[in-house]
């Protein structure tokens, strides 16, 4: 059981068009091109790889490589003995066993079995599958893919552990089975990512946070998550460095392995970029989309996909919102002045006859026409709902305190302010500025103030546990007793050990001043590229010799743009009359495009050269890292890959951080 090599022999390929290749190129396309091979095949799946299947390829590129029928392997399915089957399963003893019940007696449910297992399989399972022998010889090949992970992002994974902040941060899961399954699956899936992408990483990870803040706390379960994470990664690695075909003998890339508590801020704050609003602000189910549309008089919904194959989409979810609109308008103009179909309909040659060769041209692009409209005409919709929202919900007033309390521009008293002015603030607002503010205001909340705060902000108790539950995730939300020795410190001039705070960022002048903020995962990012990320607070698992250590070229990275400022306070920026986004400035658009090009994606190939950095989030990642990944690949030269357990919206995350004390543990 082998991998064939996935090295890049074309060029640079992305984190996604690598994982797609190794399904329908490794697998599919192997399985069809096998020696007495039947040109159609059934493709069986369980409940993991259909996920991982349908993150990375449309049923129309299985369909190119002979698969007729897709099974669900957990239902009963109608016999086909005369066709072959694919089978894509994680190697568990449920789905070995029932891959084992089809093939196996004198009336099997398909010819041959092309087996490909998501992750290495124990021996014991596949013991039982050489064992016995009606299952074996219908058996035309047998595989580790090892590729169990959702691609999510061009440069984004997920692992799909959508509980694992319950489950390793959690109250009392601490030593739980629950707590060291989740550890285990989770390396186990993440080592498939540099299993299919042949990539050995340096494996660093941030240190138990008890230590890194006072050498007296006691170190818990919960802050070395990552060093044992980290540990269960490194053991898989030096597994397939010894067994896996092709897979690197010395280290080819960069990995840091850190949690949720890392910045606990980025998860809850207005990000006011187009993606992190569509799925912040409109009801969105994942990327699905659903829109009332009228189609000849008639009402109806029409139901789209906010995805990678939109290019509209692609060239607008990095951008301010106001910077959005601002670029749909300007391409809603050149569609309509460069476009012959566009022309007619908009009523440009009114009054002018059509010639033959018009109506030819006419005819010749509408399908297009209607395509390009389509595209655009949604995200106008999008665009436009956007900002009513945002106008509705008073969320300029919001964002802009939010990110005064992340610079340090704002106390209590703004807070105080806005609560009581804005009386018809959503709960999920308020609980988004109280989060906020105790995470950057360190030791502000006791049993008093909880109950001033729940009672000016009319919240419940179970509402009130997402501020509090913060000190789950290492923020120090409450006061704490001092002992005498720790006064006569702080007397002194020792001062407690505080998050740490956002780096000062050089800005454009006429940026939007609610564009401040920027994740804390970008400094890492940074400073694993320059070679200066702290060993203290991110050790290796296995130091590099003096030789191997690395850091890139500063010549690589652009220059700081001149006539900057920056960005850490800008309490005192004047705002111009009449500016609703504040220090307004006008977005560009380089929007050029001809008629046949009006949605010619913003992607293009940003000449990467240097060795990969992944970072591994645990506990959930938001949009606004997805981001960073996007910004830094192009500047650094490095293809930057985010992984997490899971993508969380901030609902979804203070949703999971109010029940971190009162969690049903389940089995995971």
């Amino acid at each position: 059981m082998s991998d064939s090599d996935s090295s890049n022999s074309g060029g640079f390929r992305t984190f996604r068009q690598i994982s797609r290749d190794r399904l329908l190129q490794e697998m599919l396309h192997a399985a069809r091109k096998g020696k007495g091979s039947a040109e159609w095949k059934v493709l069986i799946m369980d409940e993991v790889t259909v996920k991982v299947m349908s993150c990375s390829c449309k049923m129309a590129d299985i369909t190119d490589e002979g698969i007729s029928l897709v099974e669900d392997l957990n239902k009963r399915r109608q016999p086909l003995p005369a066709l072959d089957a694919v089978y894509f399963i994680k190697p568990s003893r449920e789905s070995v066993r029932q891959f084992m019940q089809d093939m196996s007696g004198k009336s099997p449910l398909y010819k041959k079995a092309y087996v490909f297992f998501s992750s290495p399989i124990s021996r014991d399972l596949l013991q039982a599958i050489k064992s016995d022998q009606s299952v074996l010889s219908r058996i035309a090949a047998l595989r580790e893919m090892n590729l169990e992970y959702l691609t999510i992002d061009t440069q984004g994974f997920i692992t799909d552990n959508d509980e694992a902040l319950e489950l390793l941060f959690g109250e009392n899961n601490e030593g739980t089975r629950d707590f060291d399954r989740c550890i285990e699956t989770i390396a186990t899936r993440l080592s498939t990512v540099f299993a299919s992408m042949k990539e050995f990483p340096y494996v660093r990870y941030r240190a138990a946070r008890s230590a890194a803040m006072d050498s007296t706390s006691t170190t818990t379960g919960r802050d070395l998550v990552p060093t044992k994470v980290a540990a269960s990664l490194w053991d898989r690695l030096m597994k397939y460095k010894a067994n896996l075909l092709n897979f690197p003998q010395v280290e080819t890339c960069d990995l840091i392995i850190v949690d949720r508590s890392i910045d606990p801020v980025a998860s809850v704050i207005h990000e006011w970029t187009y993606d992190a609003m569509c799925h912040d602000l409109l009801d969105m189910d994942g990327n699905k989309y659903i829109y009332e549309t009228t189609n000849g008089g008639r009402r109806e919904n029409k139901e789209v996909l906010l995805e990678e194959h939109d290019p509209i989409w692609v060239e607008l979810r990095d951008l301010f919102i106001a910077d959005a609109s601002v670029r749909l308008t300007d391409k809603m103009q050149t569609f309509a002045s460069k476009n012959k179909a566009a022309q007619i309909k908009l009523g440009t040659r009114e009054g002018q006859e059509l010639s033959t060769r018009d109506m030819q041209k006419v005819v010749q692009a509408l399908p297009q026409y209607r395509d390009q409209l389509d595209k655009l005409s949604l995200h106008i919709h999008i665009a436009t709902l956007l900002n009513a929202k945002i106008k509705q919900d008073g969320l300029s007033d919001i964002g802009n305190l939010e990110q005064d309390f992340v610079y340090g521009d704002a106390t209590i008293k703004e807070l105080i302010n806005i609560l009581n002015v804005n009386q018809e603030m959503s709960s999920e607002n308020k609980l988004r500025l109280l989060m906020i503010y105790v995470a950057t205001h360190p030791e502000k909340l006791d049993a008093t103030k909880r109950m001033q705060w729940m009672k000016l902000a009319r919240l419940s108790g179970d509402e009130m546990n997402a501020v509090t539950n913060l000190e789950f995730l290492g923020v120090q939300v409450s006061k704490k007793p001092q002992s005498g020795v720790e006064k006569l410190a702080l007397k002194f001039g020792a001062r407690k050990s505080k998050r740490p705070l956002r780096r000062t960022r050089e800005q454009d002048e006429e940026s939007w001043q609610l564009s401040r903020f920027y994740p804390l995962i970008q400094d890492v990012v940074e400073d694993i590229d320059k070679g200066v990320l702290s060993r203290e607070e991110y050790p290796y698992l296995k130091e590099p010799s003096g030789s191997a250590i690395h850091s890139s070229s500063p010549s690589s990275r652009p220059p700081t743009a001149p006539h900057s400022k920056p960005v850490q306070s800008m309490r005192t920026t004047a705002k111009g009359p009449g500016t609703t986004w504040a220090s307004r400035g006008r977005a560009s658009s380089d929007d050029g495009y001809s008629s046949d090009s009006v949605l010619k994606t913003a992607v293009s190939d940003p000449k990467i050269n240097g060795k990969r950095i992944f970072v591994f989030i645990i506990g959930g990642m938001t949009r606004s890292e997805l981001r960073v990944a996007h910004k830094l690949t192009p500047q650094l030269k490095r293809e930057v890959v985010l992984g997490s357990t899971n993508l969380d919206d901030p609902k979804k995350f203070i949703r999971k951080v109010k029940g971190l004390n009162s969690l049903d543990v389940v089995d995971f």
